[in-house]
């Protein structure tokens, strides 16, 4: 029976700001090691799921950059995507590719994976998952539990019950606790029948599908709406439209917590989810003065302290259980304590609608890049940077205008039925409604500033009609 993999890619990681951001999440971040999260994760299962039957949910904010780090990957070409028109947790995340693999092979094995987890021993994790993917043959809710090294009050918990006859490491899971206080961890940490709930599961696709029926008869409905067009002209309209109506709530509370076909593996398997700035004290190892530094860092006489920082000088002194994070636009302080509170800085920035929440000052994309220099009322000034041989989506824009000035480089320029090249010190320009490309036909980076006026300059005003990077269906 054929198990196929299911990348979950869509978090806003708001925990992780101001590195993370709404639109390039910490699943993108290179946290620790020279591979993002997402990247660590997808060379991590391909040993044991080949790379055909991977597939990656995410969301159209995020699809761009995630297509654009995998490319990367050796197992790139074989991956596959699914997307969903907005976040709705992680129940429909899962039922829309359950229903996806349902048309391959109702009886297919689907082994759920988060994209920002840490795990320090692969092989017990692959070694797990042989063992679940075994179980969930016999239409067991499969879910790994990892064992708790210290009293976390973070991560949810899961209490185990009897062993299964007959079964390899296969326990009944009696309940799930919620994120406990510091007194109730350190109870469970002695308890040798509680363990974190990992949020990794394995199960026929035709198992959970029918639990959903039965505990969330709201998202069935929607999802058969959404089965029958796939592979239709209407599906992209019809699973929006849809995706829309359907209720926001974790596989967890969702359908899990009323399972009586739900089991769990525990493991060793040094498994961490990578939730917040904390989380980092448990994957990178400390100084002598149990600090972690990253970057530009200057410090005297620190304590059990993160400092995270970029090219420019982050002085500290004296600081006991703080982190400080550094970026081109945004600096965090927080005492450690706090550092779950972090999301509630991204709530607060989209509430007063300052795009410090959303993206960075750059931003990468699979082209190369762009930073925004300064804006006001009707204006924008970005650095653009074209890789060699790249070039951007034929592309047009309603509510704006926008100069080039070529800095370094040969600009290749297609503005309505002209083509033509800009060499460094050249300007030209692109009236609003107009299709237009820019192309770096040499061999060496174009760097140009782009001016832009007008109304609306957000990134949502392109209207694409070529693409080498999958943005146009």
């Amino acid at each position: 029976m054929a198990a196929y993999g299911v990348i979950l890619a869509g978090g806003s990681g708001t925990r992780f700001w101001p590195l993370s951001r709404e639109a390039y999440p910490k699943q993108l971040l290179k946290i620790f090691g020279n591979q993002t999260l997402i990247q660590v994760t997808v060379s991590r299962i391909s040993d044991l799921i080949p790379p055909q039957n991977l597939y990656v949910i995410t969301n159209l904010q995020q699809i761009e950059q995630i297509r654009f780090q995998l490319k990367q990957q050796p197992e790139s070409p074989k991956l596959n995507y699914i997307s969903e028109p907005q976040r709705k947790n992680t129940a429909a995340a899962i039922a829309l590719a359950a229903i996806t693999l349902r048309k391959l092979d109702p009886q297919t094995i689907m082994v759920v994976l988060s994209a920002d987890h840490f795990i320090r021993e692969p092989g017990l994790f692959n070694k797990a998952l042989r063992l679940a993917i075994k179980a969930a043959e016999t239409e067991y809710l499969v879910t790994l539990g990892a064992t708790p090294t210290r009293p976390e009050t973070a991560y949810g918990y899961m209490r185990s019950g009897k062993k299964l006859e007959g079964a390899q490491s296969l326990f009944e899971v009696r309940n799930f606790v919620e994120k406990p206080d510091r007194n109730t961890a350190e109870k469970y940490l002695e308890d040798k029948n509680t363990l974190w709930n990992t949020g990794i599961f394995v199960w026929k696709v035709s198992t959970i599908l029918k639990e959903i029926d039965r505990c969330l008869p709201e998202l069935a409905s929607g999802l058969r709406e959404i089965e029958r067009s796939i592979g239709t002209t209407t599906y992209e309209k019809n699973l929006e439209r849809v995706y829309q109506q359907l209720p926001s709530i974790s596989i967890d509370y969702g359908v899990l917590e009323h399972s009586d076909r739900l089991v769990v593996i525990p493991t060793d398997m040094g498994w961490e989810d990578v939730g917040s700035w904390n989380a980092l004290d448990e994957v990178i190892p400390r100084n002598k003065n149990g600090n972690i530094f990253t970057g530009n860092v200057v410090d005297i006489e620190s304590r059990n302290s993160i400092v995270y920082a970029g090219k420019r000088v982050v002085a500290t002194v004296g600081l006991q259980d703080t982190v400080v994070v550094d970026t081109e636009d945004a600096t965090l302080v927080c005492n450690k304590n706090k550092a779950q509170d972090v999301k509630k800085i991204t709530a607060l920035l989209k509430q007063r609608q300052d795009d410090a929440h959303l993206v960075h000052k750059t931003v990468i994309r699979a082209w190369g890049s762009y930073t925004v220099l300064e804006e006001g009322p009707g204006y924008k000034i970005k650095k653009i940077i074209v890789n060699p041989k790249a070039k951007l989506s034929l592309q047009m824009h309603r509510k704006r205008s926008e100069h080039w000035v070529v800095v370094e480089g040969l600009a290749t320029v297609t503005c309505g039925e002209s083509v033509y090249t800009i060499p460094a010190n050249q300007s030209t320009f692109v009236p609003m409604g107009v299709k237009h490309r820019l192309e770096n036909t040499l061999d060496s980076p174009l760097r140009l500033v782009e001016v832009q006026s007008g109304s609306y300059l957000g990134e949502d005003d392109i209207i694409r009609y070529e693409d080498d990077h999958g943005r146009v269906p």
